[in-house]
């Protein structure tokens, strides 16, 4: 039989230490050449939303093999996006077009069998895992004793973003920013009952970002929220997404790490009359030249041995989650899974709806 899951059953069973240890043991298996991460897909065509608005349909997959574990996984999302400009950045967002709802797909199957163990939604695992990756990147490159966190952004992705670095680091204090008062403050609010932690919304980013040990950006902005003049000794910085990071703060910081050097991204374009296309904006992060790839670790590197995280108390480090990894789904969904099997949580379905008799 064939598991199918919820979110809300995914939040029952997915801490963030569950997430953190699943995927510190899929790097090392990275690392030591013994996991496949496939490329990140995307297929993007012109289209218009609901009410007639341009936007961009983008069709997305990543993929991983996780032998150790006998699993691999495919995450496919089917998107509509939208660009809009608020607070003077540029964001990417994805608009509940599907009857107010989202579509994302994590499938999980058996590498013994290959038949189809698990179908979920992406939504909390992809939330955690992208936490999760932060919070890896703060266990090797903060500093041990860094209590004072600043927050850029008050959405879904930076509620994950407190949790996780509040579970490798002895946080005691957050400040959080995002151009909404109204928003943040909310989020402020939330997120201190519940997590038993002081939790302040700021006035600005800079407010936000002054003195704290560890400045983290979760935004959909395609502009730099992450400035230079943030850098100071022992100060680590973290981005969920490159755009986050001033070209300039990459050059200042000691010690870069990035979620993956593979740089595992294609695209495929059909240009539209209706809408640009903002992903194809070029950055800092490509072409990736030989002196910047020379300074380059990532996680895979660090957590097995082959580089190292932070050297010196007063070092500046900076962790970029430039990339999604297909692979991270197969770590993390084979625990969920594990983990539902075991609580008997979700709904099971012939697996020979999604099998055949015919050879494909």
């Amino acid at each position: 039989m064939t598991l199918v899951l919820s979110n809300e059953e995914i939040a029952q069973i997915l801490t963030m230490e569950l997430c953190i240890e699943a995927l510190d043991a899929m790097y090392v298996e990275v690392g030591r050449g013994l996991a496949l991460a496939g490329p990140r897909i995307d297929l993007v065509a012109g289209t218009q939303t609901l009410d007639g608005a341009a936007a961009d349909y983008g069709l997305k997959a990543m993929g991983g093999v996780l032998p150790s574990n006998g699993v691999s996984a495919v995450r496919l999302n089917s998107d509509i996006i939208t660009w809009p400009e608020r607070a003077g950045f540029i964001r990417r967002e994805k608009t509940p077009a599907a009857n107010g709802r989202w579509v994302g797909l994590v499938l999980l199957f058996s590498t013994r069998t290959g038949e189809p163990l698990m179908i979920a939604p992406d939504g909390f695992m992809q939330r955690t895992r992208v936490a999760g990756a932060s919070a890896l990147g703060a266990r090797y490159l903060a500093r041990s004793d860094a209590r004072t966190l600043c927050l850029l952004g008050s959405g879904w992705q930076a509620e994950g973003q407190v949790e996780a670095f509040c579970a490798v680091r002895p946080i005691e204090s957050v400040r959080v920013y995002s151009p909404d008062p109204e928003h943040r403050a909310a989020f402020a609010r939330r997120m201190a009952d519940k997590l038993g932690k002081r939790i302040i919304a700021a006035d600005s980013a800079e407010a936000a970002a002054d003195g704290a040990d560890i400045v983290a950006a979760a935004t959909n902005s395609l502009d730099p929220v992450l400035q230079p003049e943030w850098i100071r000794p022992g100060v680590h910085l973290c981005s969920i997404t490159v755009n986050e990071v001033h070209p300039d703060v990459v050059d200042e910081v000691d010690r870069v790490a990035f979620h993956t050097k593979e740089f595992t991204k294609e695209q495929t374009f059909r240009p539209a009359a209706a809408a640009p296309v903002v992903q194809q904006r070029p950055g800092w992060w490509t072409p990736p030249d030989a002196a910047f790839r020379s300074r380059l670790s990532d996680l895979s590197e660090i957590a097995s041995g082959h580089a190292t995280g932070r050297q010196r108390s007063d070092e500046a480090t900076l962790f970029v989650n430039n990339i999604g990894m297909g692979l991270q789904f197969a770590a993390v969904g084979s625990r969920v899974y594990e983990e539902a099997r075991a609580r008997g949580l979700g709904h099971e379905l012939p697996t020979d709806w999604f099998t055949q008799t015919v050879r494909p």
